[in-house]
């Protein structure tokens, strides 16, 4: 049965709920429209996902990132050089202004 285009995701709860309710691997293709190697890699990235997230693995997307991207781990870098730097330039204000 041809299908139009709809993103995988969209039909993974579909999926999940007729693998619960016993159907086959092949029915199910068959009934989304799908090959069964295509049901099956679904399948097997689906579950690969999920155990990542439950081992707390961060899931990241794939291919090159965009231009200007900064990761949390540089994002907290920069915070603590930022605040490094405001702080000695404090502590200098004070030392010219004759409080320490």
């Amino acid at each position: 049965m041809p299908r139009t285009y709809k993103h995988v995701k969209e039909l993974e709860p579909k999926v999940f709920e007729m693998k619960n309710q016993g159907y086959t691997n092949r029915e199910i293709a068959e009934h989304i429209g799908l090959e069964k190697v295509q049901l099956r890699n679904m399948i097997t990235r689906h579950n690969q996902r999920q155990k990542k997230i439950e081992a707390g693995v961060e899931i990241r997307k794939k291919g090159r990132q965009p231009k200007g991207y900064k990761t949390p781990e540089h994002e907290k870098d920069y915070e603590i050089r930022r605040l490094k730097m405001e702080n000695s330039l404090l502590r200098d204000f004070l030392r010219h202004a004759g409080r320490r």
